[in-house]
């Protein structure tokens, strides 16, 4: 193996390194953003009084 190979390899090895992590930037954005549109969402549905305060248990 010349050094030039190793060279090659170290090369390619940190281009591949730049890659995955602008893809996991990348995809840790775009999370955050689908977060925050869940979150307005969320908030624009209508709040209904006594919803979930009480459980009908007879059969």
């Amino acid at each position: 193996m010349d050094v030039s190979d190793v060279a090659l390899t170290s090369m390619a090895m940190s281009a591949a390194k730049l890659q995955m992590n602008v893809s996991l930037s990348v995809a840790k954005e775009t999370m955050d953003t689908q977060e925050m549109a869940a979150q307005q969402l969320f908030e624009m549905l209508p709040s209904t009084p006594g919803l979930g305060q009480y459980i009908d248990v007879r059969a």
